[in-house]
């Protein structure tokens, strides 16, 4: 066997512990990732609060200085939200490619995806995030239902615990992660058949960029506070928000956890045909509700 040929072997066998220890086959410690699945039967990662460095001095303008951040624990959904989970809160489906039940909805509007929130939320007992009765549909953090991610949440999932670029630590393994412009031969691909980060997230590397629930600031780094970030500020109408991980159009520079992007919601476009924006759902979750949670999936 190769030295290439061993590495890859080794680079499998860690995800699949990886995978079955967050399925629940190995008791795993609090501070620990591990998998669950919600009352509507999608499932999620629970990704432990910590402390990690975000940002870059090698990358894009946009993403220095690197900082200190420190976040709550939170669950992420562990595929982007596909045409399948669209259907069942009963909302119209925009995406361009819908031959596939289980590829990730794309040309969804920042608001979209937010309505997807508060109908998944509603569908579980729990109270929505998100106040459609105010302009920008206002978050409410302390709420128990789905809401995007923040920026700060995204990049520290999508690290995974490594301080790498991506979080193989090798950018010849994105093709083992992620469809990109190498790859995915311009079109997005089911979830979930790449394989996953550290903690058992699939396709945060592209597939399809993700909202995050930011204002987009390029200079945001410079002054962003260091607990629970949630962004700068809305500057005034249709304001860009950050669009994280790449897509199956992104060159793989554009596919790591550091690069930032900002994107027009599309809220008051029409005709919005970003065929490359989708998203996952996060949302706090307290001790006791995580362990029945936990429970029920063993």
């Amino acid at each position: 066997m190769t030295a290439l040929a061993r590495l890859n072997a080794m680079a499998v066998a860690a995800a699949t512990l990886c995978c079955t220890v967050l399925a629940g086959d190995k008791p795993a410690e609090t501070a620990n990732p591990f998998e669950v699945v919600t009352p509507s039967g999608v499932p999620m990662v629970y990704v432990p609060g910590g402390e990690f460095t975000m940002g870059s001095s090698q990358g894009n303008p946009d993403e220095a200085p690197p900082h200190q951040v420190k976040l709550s624990g939170f669950l992420m959904d562990k595929f982007e939200v596909t045409h399948e989970l669209f259907a069942k809160v009963q909302l119209p489906d925009p995406s361009r490619w819908q031959d596939q039940p289980r590829k990730p909805v794309e040309r969804v509007r920042w608001r979209d995806a937010k309505q997807y929130c508060n109908e998944r939320s509603l569908l579980e007992g729990l109270k929505p995030c998100y106040n459609e009765k105010t302009l920008d549909w206002d978050c409410d953090y302390t709420a128990s239902g789905y809401r995007l991610p923040t920026e700060a949440e995204w990049e520290y999932a999508c690290r995974a615990g490594r301080p790498e670029a991506a979080d193989s630590g090798l950018a010849g393994q994105l093709r083992q992660q992620a469809w990109f412009a190498e790859n995915a031969d311009q079109k997005t691909h089911a979830v979930g058949q790449k394989r996953p980060n550290r903690w058992g997230l699939h396709d945060l590397y592209g597939n399809v960029s993700e909202w995050c629930e930011d204002v987009y600031d390029p200079a945001y780094y410079q002054h962003s506070p260091a607990d629970d970030p949630h962004g700068p500020p809305n500057p005034g109408k249709d304001a860009k928000r950050v669009i994280r991980g790449g897509s199956w159009k992104s060159s793989a520079n554009a596919c790591r956890a550091a690069a930032r992007q900002g994107e027009r919601t599309g809220d008051a476009d029409a005709c919005f045909s970003t065929d490359y924006c989708g998203f996952r759902c996060v949302r706090r979750a307290a001790p006791d509700e995580l362990q029945k949670l936990r429970t029920a999936l063993k």
